[in-house]
């Protein structure tokens, strides 16, 4: 199926495994270059690989924890001008969004 998403850039979080993996593939079956993440840098290697060989599109590997400043600014670095953001990080323990603050 055409999504119309053919030759977009996409941000895809905490992408190496999970849920984000498959967001990732998902969106590169689409014909979106990627900007993928992860802890784990091997494993960021492996699936972007994956998803070159098997997708043929661009991909942009930046491993790291996405909830540190200096990732975020990595991953904006790859791609500044994101067409598609999946933000797909773990987030702080579990309480009312109107609690938290960037810190």
């Amino acid at each position: 199926m055409d999504l119309g998403i053919r030759g977009k850039k996409a941000i895809v979080c905490a992408s190496s495994k999970g849920l984000g993996r498959g967001c990732a593939m998902a969106l590169a079956e689409a014909g979106v270059d990627l900007v993928v993440n992860g802890r784990n840098a091997e494993l960021v290697a492996r699936t972007a690989k994956e998803i070159r060989d098997r997708f043929g599109v661009k991909v942009i590997e930046v491993p790291g924890d996405v909830s540190k400043p200096d990732v975020q600014k990595a991953i904006l670095a790859a791609c500044p001008d994101p067409d598609i953001l999946v933000n797909n990080n773990g987030g702080p323990p579990l309480r009312d969004f109107r609690e938290l603050d960037r810190a």
